[in-house]
């Protein structure tokens, strides 16, 4: 089999994932955002958000985000004991955007090899390896090259694998990061909803 796919399929993954990606990004944060402060935290989440984004799209890098996303927490009104905890512990554990891409890479690979990627089963599997994958990338810059040794590991896929999803990782990097990161702080925010009450953004203005 050569191991070889034309730019037209990635193409094709571009296509897929970058809307995907931009689609949980607004609509997805939007409704966080709106549950942990009403319209009020929807519109601070949204007017101080850009920097986090942008920082986290040209650095690949969630935990170099973290000084940016802090910044835009505390112009939010998340209290620093809250933001100072949850950012840099997200920056590691929490991949949205990493798990979201480590679907596509696998259901590529399966499509690759003529294996059918259906059923239960073979769904929950692959959620539960994409999780894993993105526990291992972490923050670092280009670690998703550890999450994809570890999909092509775990799934048995020979070696030669590697370079195809290699790919993909690099093309999905950036929206990827950005997913990751902004989802730290409005982390932060439902977190605040919960351990402050609904008032929680008053409650840091009056103070």
């Amino acid at each position: 089999m050569s191991f070889y796919l034309c730019p037209s399929v990635y193409l094709r993954v571009v296509a897929l994932y970058y809307p995907l990606a931009v689609l949980y990004f607004f609509a997805g944060f939007s409704l966080y955002a709106y549950l942990a402060g009403g319209g009020n935290g929807f519109r601070r989440f949204w007017g101080n958000i850009l920097s986090p984004a942008l920082t986290a799209w040209g650095t690949g890098s969630s935990i170099a985000t973290i000084p940016a996303n802090l910044e835009a927490a505390d112009r939010v009104g998340v209290p620093k004991d809250i933001s100072r905890i949850v950012i840099p512990i997200g920056a590691t554990i929490h991949m949205d955007g990493t798990c979201m891409s480590a679907i596509v890479k696998i259901s590529l690979l399966f499509a690759f090899f003529g294996m059918k990627f259906t059923g239960i089963g073979t769904i929950v599997t692959a959620i539960g390896v994409a999780i894993l994958s993105g526990m291992v990338m972490s923050g670092i810059p280009g670690g998703g090259f550890l999450g994809e040794l570890l999909i092509v590991t775990l799934y048995g896929f020979p070696v030669e694998a590697l370079p195809l999803i290699s790919m993909v990782g690099t093309l999905v990097d950036p929206p990827a990061t950005m997913v990751n990161s902004t989802g730290d702080n409005v982390v932060s925010m439902l977190l605040a909803r919960i351990l402050e009450g609904r008032n929680w953004i008053k409650k840091k203005e009056t103070a």
